[in-house]
């Protein structure tokens, strides 16, 4: 029997099927809505935990001038803790303490303390400090972050400015001869003088302090207490400027306590911790050596001086280098009244050597450790160091380390152990085969007993 499809029959088909796919479609999407579901859970999942783990979310650093600013951004609703540079956990003016704080946390840094020290870079100087995050206000957990920050700061070079006024000797007798006595202040007040400024380039200025000798070029950093060191200050030379190096200090870089080295003349306070600077002919540069000392309750120093520049023509440099007398005055300085400048054709340029822009103040800074009690270096005379020397670089002498030397010996001890028993052993088995030979070789005749050498017949 035949049937007859017709598109009426069709229809129903076509309606099932588009469900069936509607169907599958919507199965197909639910699948995908709930993998990116999952996908979208663990991301907070994996959130939540490292924001239960991390306490630091975003740190930002602005380098000023004299400080570095940092604003620290938290995962924790309200932050309770420290913050303080590595170093000066304990009682330091440099720690700084929150206490439920809701906002960014803001913290500053001394460019020239609180342990922050530089570094000369091509083009500058940078700075640079460890700074830690302790989400704790008394405890040090491994919540506790580290951060190592640095500002780069490039030198600039500054104009010294000298602005005069030039007035001919020569107009007030020209003006009084041909105009008389009443002409001469009308006719300069419409003239006037002529404002001129002179302008020079400032050298740049540094402090650096080297282990031992400039010569080798070892900037020091890390020291012991007693270690030879050579603080060095100089300028960019040139031939117009000199120096004077004054009022230098040294700092513990809390803000605790303060040593004078050299006064306001130039001249040593102590002789015993810092001596005289000694200057070059040029006056550019100047040094002194010292030995390394520090503060008992910290390990970073830092240093400070003034540096004045003189005019080499002009005469301002001849109080330099300074003689120092027992009261600490420097005996070349002359007292000199307070000058403003002018203009002079037989002396030229007049200036004032107390102008605030002829003062720079340079600054290093180190960290000091304390000596061992018992160093090595301290018990032992040169020429027995000379002769360690020669020993240790002697090609006929073969040398082994103590600890590989003492490995040696006990390997060849149990090696020796080992013959010894191998041998006793090897002893005892040549006895027992020797007994065991003996043994097999014997006879026993246990039948009728015949005596052959005796017999008795009947």
């Amino acid at each position: 029997m035949k049937m007859k499809i017709t598109i009426a029959h069709l229809v129903p088909l076509l309606w099932v099927l588009l469900v069936c796919l509607d169907v599958t479609g919507a199965q197909l999407n639910g699948d995908i809505d709930a993998d990116e579901l999952k996908a979208e859970i663990a991301d907070l999942e994996a959130l939540k935990e490292k924001q239960r783990r991390e306490v630091v979310k975003d740190v930002r650093v602005a380098c000023n001038s004299e400080d570095i600013t940092l604003t620290i951004k938290s995962y924790m609703e309200s932050f309770n803790g420290l913050i303080y540079p590595k170093g000066l956990s304990k009682n330091s003016s440099c720690m700084s303490e929150y206490i439920r704080h809701e906002s960014d946390i803001i913290y500053v840094i001394p460019l020239h303390s609180c342990n922050t020290m530089s570094t000369d870079v091509v083009d500058g100087i940078e700075y640079f400090n460890t700074v830690v995050v302790q989400p704790h206000l008394k405890l040090v957990t491994n919540k506790g972050r580290g951060f190592h920050i640095r500002c780069r700061y490039k030198t600039q070079q500054q104009i010294l400015n000298a602005d005069f006024d030039v007035k001919f000797e020569w107009s007030d007798s020209i003006i009084k001869d041909r105009l008389g006595d009443g002409a001469q202040d009308s006719v300069l007040s419409a003239l006037g003088t002529t404002p001129l400024t002179a302008t020079a380039a400032m050298p740049s200025t540094s402090m650096r302090i080297y282990h031992g000798e400039p010569i080798d070029g070892r900037v020091a950093e890390d020291v012991k207490i007693g270690d030879p060191l050579t603080l060095v200050v100089s300028i960019d030379d040139q031939d117009i400027y000199g120096m004077q190096i004054t009022e230098c200090s040294v700092k513990d870089g809390l803000g605790w306590s303060e040593q004078k080295l050299i006064n306001s003349e130039g001249c040593p306070v102590e002789d015993e911790i810092m001596g005289e600077f000694e200057y070059s002919s040029s006056k550019t540069t100047a040094l002194v050596h010292f030995q390394a000392h520090k503060f008992p309750y910290t390990s970073s120093v830092y240093y400070q001086c003034n540096v004045r520049l003189c005019i080499k023509h002009a005469g301002g440099c001849d109080d330099t280098p300074p003689i120092c007398d027992a009261n600490g005055e420097n005996t070349l300085k002359r007292r000199r009244k307070r000058q403003t400048i002018e203009f002079d054709e037989t002396k030229g340029v007049l200036y004032d050597p107390d102008r605030e822009d002829l003062k720079v103040k340079v600054f290093s800074g180190l960290y000091v450790n304390e000596a061992s009690e018992f160093d090595e270096e301290d018990f032992l005379d040169d020429n027995i160091a000379d002769e360690i020397a020669a020993r240790a670089h002697d090609p006929s002498r073969i040398c082994f380390p103590q600890r590989d030397f003492a490995i040696a010996i006990a390997i060849a001890g149990l090696v020796l152990i080992l013959i010894v028993i191998i041998a006793i052993l090897c002893l005892l088995s040549k006895r027992r085969r020797k007994k065991e030979l003996s043994t097999t070789g014997s006879s026993i005749y246990s039948g009728p007993y015949t005596n052959t050498a005796y017999s008795h017949s009947s």
